[in-house]
């Protein structure tokens, strides 16, 4: 009897740097995959914060698959000690990756994935479900059968809302033209709507720290700019993190010249502050903690991301009731209990559903911890791909090196002109991904 996934592909949804990872260790492995990528070129999401530099080097932003494949095809890879932006890990890697011979014609662009299911089998109907395609429909409506699919689309475009409560703010919706998504380019595409008004950041993590030094660097350069940041914790010591004790200065030194920024006046810190309703009114917007106001042009909700599982709703899912990421998973990387350095190494076991071929990797995998890393992205997609290849052995030899210092709790840190590569002190798994 022909074993209905004889000679499908595997899919891949999303061609960022961990969909193209998964896409390069398919191709090592002489399987055939099909990459769907809902932007008009790889790395869209990468692309808009492009502005952003990650706090580690080269040499730890790319992974060993896509690195073989493209210093055989005589790439030369940047200096292994620079901090890249996100437009340089786009252009400089991930365009060429995309753009090998051996991937190029397995990549589809515009190509947006509006569901997955099983082929014929609802998430209702047990028998016969193993050894049915798994069915990729495209918003266009076409449909695409496959072996196994790597979800590897992120968390990008599902981010967050302003209230610690986890729905909208009183107002959230009504306002929603005044309140910017995590990391506009303040300093460049977005200058307009920043200069000369004021600012309300809210959020905790290195996301917010990004955005709060631009502006305060746009604060000197453009009169009446003017800065408020507003937390939930009666603290801004872990937004801080390791300073100077950091295992990656880099990142140590976003939680300085913030707290720099703070002492001197520059950024306001408004503490112990939870968002629970907006009012706009002649041109600004106030946010209310039902005590006390703030009243700003702009508000900048950094607060993070959350896994969309909408496309996922007719497979056997199963999804930690807290982070939304695999049961097994979800306590290695309870943000309450770990940061991003203390994560133990996990693969295909951790990420493993009931639902047979069916794994999200990457910053999807990590639900709504906040503690993901692009290096640990990495080893995710090779884990899984062994598997696929029936390489159990390999599959299950999960290794991360990953700093033990600092607070890592966001995933694209900021970088101005002070901010320099580190050296040799950090390791692989230091690069955080958005």
């Amino acid at each position: 009897m022909t074993n209905q996934l004889d000679g499908l592909p595997v899919v891949v949804i999303g061609a960022g740097p961990v969909g193209l990872a998964a896409a390069a260790n398919l191709v090592e492995r002489g399987i055939a995959c099909t990459v769907l990528e809902a932007g008009d070129r790889p790395a869209a999401a990468v692309r808009q914060w492009g502005h952003v530099r990650l706090f580690s080097p080269w040499r730890y932003n790319i992974d060993t698959a896509a690195r073989r494949l493209l210093t055989d095809a005589g790439w030369v890879e940047p200096d292994p000690e620079v901090l890249p932006t996100g437009a340089q890990l786009a252009a400089d890697y991930l365009q060429p990756l995309a753009d090998l011979p051996a991937l190029k014609p397995h990549v589809r662009y515009s190509a947006r994935v509006g569901a997955v299911t099983r082929y014929g089998v609802d998430r209702l109907r047990t028998a016969g479900r193993d050894t049915a395609p798994l069915l990729v429909r495209l918003d266009s409506g076409e449909d695409i059968l496959a072996r196994a699919v790597i979800d590897a689309s992120g968390t990008w475009t599902t981010p967050n809302v302003l209230v610690a409560s986890g729905i909208p703010a009183r107002g959230e919706h009504a306002a929603a033209a005044y309140v910017e998504q995590a990391l506009p380019d303040v300093l460049g595409a977005d200058r307009d709507r920043f200069a000369g008004r004021r600012t309300l950041v809210v959020g905790a993590r290195h996301s917010a720290a990004n955005t709060l030094l631009f502006l305060a660097e746009l604060a000197t350069q453009e009169p009446g700019t003017s800065v408020v940041w507003a937390i939930r914790s009666d603290s801004a010591a872990r937004t801080y993190g390791g300073e100077t004790a950091d295992a990656l200065p880099a990142r140590g030194a976003i939680g300085t010249r913030l707290r720099e920024h703070v002492d001197a006046g520059t950024v306001e810190l408004v503490t112990g502050f939870a968002v629970q309703a907006l009012t706009t009114a002649d041109g600004r917007v106030v946010a209310t903690d039902g005590t006390r106001e703030i009243s700003a042009d702009r508000i900048v909700a950094a607060t993070g991301f959350r896994p969309d599982h909408t496309i996922a709703a007719e497979l056997r899912l199963d999804l930690d009731p807290i982070l939304g990421a695999t049961r097994a998973l979800a306590p290695l990387i309870d943000p309450n209990e770990h940061s991003c350095g203390t994560v133990p190494p996990h693969g295909v076991d951790e990420l493993t559903h009931p639902e047979p071929g069916y794994y999200a990797v990457g910053a999807k995998s990590y639900g709504r911890a906040p503690t993901f890393l692009l290096a640990t992205g990495y080893e995710q997609a090779r884990s899984v791909v062994a598997a696929l290849a029936g390489d159990w052995t390999a599959a299950r030899d999960v290794r991360l090196n990953l700093p033990a210092t600092g607070v890592c709790s966001s995933n694209v840190p900021l970088e101005l002109a002070t901010i320099t590569s580190s050296g040799g002190e950090q390791r692989s798994g230091d690069t955080c991904c958005g």
